[in-house]
């Protein structure tokens, strides 16, 4: 056995000195190491040998792998010592090329809007809070006083997953959750998105996004109401732009309205981009129903508050003075780099 092992040694020894690349190197290892090796089949070999001996051949296979493994390893460190310097003095950097261009993301359009309507309203002293996009038809419709034959609750205008569960069709709902809470003054912001049955064009889609506000507290008045969202107008758009607001109806609120601001393109002179009529409406909004106000715990009486709800994409368009809706969803670069 002894006899054997120092065959198997020399051979493997010649076989490593003789090989010229990593390839070879590796067959050598495969050879006389692997599973199928000539220094494995003596190992699996170990059962016919005497008991008595067995220590002694352990060891005497144990030196011998040791000493070819070293050797292995010598044998590939000349050869990447020797690949490197070859490299070295074949291969150049020319320093005077201009480097690769690294290409930087940027935030979607409607992310830095979104960014820019938070920093605007955070900094009036409200908070932003979420909720669910799955909602139960109540808080969706009933808590904000739209009764169940409301145009509004058509199967054609909503996604409806059972009769009581609803993808949201605004993010009305997450002021009702906040004030079922109990915890007034109440001064929030709930962008989110939502879904409606809506066909895809250049100012639709099934899913979009909406900002809703709301202020409960004592004493909320319409002026209240008026000075917030010029506030906001004037930082989102501009301290020339005007602010008009519009009778309306929206079940949850009395006084509704909606509001215009000037055309902040022409000044309110009239142009392309807002149809020749010098105002663009941006939202809607509206003092508390007292009804909405009492099927959320709250006294009317005491407290009175107001809402209002403006579409993400809506004021994301007329900022960057886009188009089409469709743009923003399509995730084509060279749209989106430009912002």
């Amino acid at each position: 056995m002894k006899d054997k092992l120092k065959k198997i040694q020399e051979q493997a020894m010649k076989q490593i000195d003789a090989a010229k690349e990593m390839g070879s190197l590796n067959d050598v290892k495969v050879s006389i190491l692997g599973k199928k090796g000539e220094l494995t089949s003596v190992l699996k070999g170990m059962k016919d040998v005497a008991p008595e001996d067995r220590p002694k051949v352990g060891a005497l296979v144990n030196e011998t792998r040791e000493s070819i493994e070293k050797h292995l390893q010598e044998a590939k460190e000349k050869m990447e010592a020797k690949e490197l310097e070859y490299r070295l003095s074949t291969e150049s950097i020319d320093v005077t090329l201009p480097g690769t261009k690294v290409k930087h993301g940027s935030k979607h359009p409607n992310a830095k809007v979104l960014d820019e309507v938070e920093r605007i309203f955070v900094g009036m002293g409200y908070e932003v809070v979420e909720g669910p996009e799955v909602e139960f038809d109540y808080y969706n419709f009933e808590a904000l006083n739209i009764p169940p034959n409301h145009p509004a609750k058509d199967e054609q205008d909503t996604f409806y997953i059972n009769k009581d569960i609803l993808l949201r069709t605004q993010t009305s709902p997450v002021q009702v959750h906040q004030m079922e809470k109990g915890k007034l003054p109440i001064r929030m912001i709930a962008p989110g998105r939502v879904f409606r049955s809506d066909e895809v064009d250049a100012t639709h889609s099934p899913s979009f996004h909406q900002i809703e506000g709301m202020v409960i507290d004592k004493n909320v008045t319409f002026a209240d109401l008026k000075g917030t969202l010029e506030e906001f107008a004037k930082e989102l758009f501009g301290d020339d732009v005007k602010v008009k607001f519009r009778p309306h109806h929206f079940p949850f609120t009395e006084p509704s309205a909606e509001v215009d601001v000037s055309c902040f393109k022409c000044g309110g002179k009239g142009c392309r981009f807002c149809k020749g009529e010098g105002w663009i409406e941006i939202l809607g909004c509206g003092m508390v129903h007292p009804k909405v106000l009492k099927m959320s715990g709250i006294d009317p009486d005491e407290y009175q508050g107001f809402a209002f709800g403006v579409g993400l994409e809506r004021i994301t368009l007329l900022k960057y003075e886009i188009d089409d809706m469709r743009l923003l969803y399509e995730n084509d670069s060279r749209f989106l780099s430009q912002f």
